[in-house]
């Protein structure tokens, strides 16, 4: 299967590999994780890493993008980035693509603050605004034919079902590994539930913005 081009998601996946391999071979990925990985409780207490060189709150849900725990955290999200990112900026070109990640990231964090806020474990990866491709990508793509139930539309009901299918997914796999509020070391279902949320929310408007009309010139 030939996947399409995809400028931006190719950009995010170098950049991202890049960071990963100059904090691995420092031997510094734990120290990234502290300054740039989101830390639910610094939400409610701005002040907790006073004194260090970290990254500002409100920018962590996009540094911590860029933070991966180790080889197979990394090599699964950039295989996951790589695939369905692509093919998602096929349809919504980089404009709606980076809009898509970027509330993605800030989604997840919400989710993963919402569930624990008083957290100090430091969460990183891409896997939250990662997920919000694939929410994407799993409404663009599926060839499911769905129909409508009552008063609910045949996308409605495609949207509900892909989101109950997704959390159960996760909850069933926070459960087999025992993940807790998801630090470092941890699998963030918050997170990823998150994300995916907001993917299956965005889609729809995405696609509006990506094809509006135009008005035409008149002579």
């Amino acid at each position: 299967m030939k996947l399409p081009a995809g400028r931006l998601t190719n950009g995010i996946a170098a950049i991202s590999v890049a960071i990963f391999l100059v904090l691995y071979l420092a031997g510094r990925v734990d120290d990234a994780a502290i300054i740039g990985g989101f830390i639910p409780a610094r939400l409610d207490d701005p002040a907790l890493l006073d004194g260090m060189a970290a990254v500002p709150a409100w920018l962590t849900p996009l540094s911590c993008t860029l933070i991966h725990a180790g080889w197979l955290h990394i090599g699964f999200n950039m295989l996951m980035l790589l695939f369905c990112g692509r093919q998602v900026e096929h349809v919504l070109g980089w404009g709606g693509t980076m809009t898509l990640y970027g509330v993605g990231a800030y989604a997840a964090c919400l989710a993963q603050w919402a569930v624990d806020p008083a957290s100090t474990n430091p969460m990183v990866g891409a896997s939250g605004a990662i997920s919000a491709l694939l929410a994407t990508y799993s409404l663009l793509y599926s060839q499911q034919q769905v129909r409508r139930v009552g008063p609910l539309s045949a996308n409605l009901v495609r949207v509900l079902w892909l989101a109950a299918g997704w959390i159960g997914v996760q909850l069933m796999i926070g459960i087999a590994v025992g993940a807790g509020a998801g630090g470092l070391g941890q699998i963030a279902i918050a997170a990823h539930i998150g994300g995916f949320l907001a993917g299956l929310a965005l889609t729809r408007p995405l696609l509006r913005w990506r094809f509006r009309k135009k008005p035409r010139a008149v002579h």
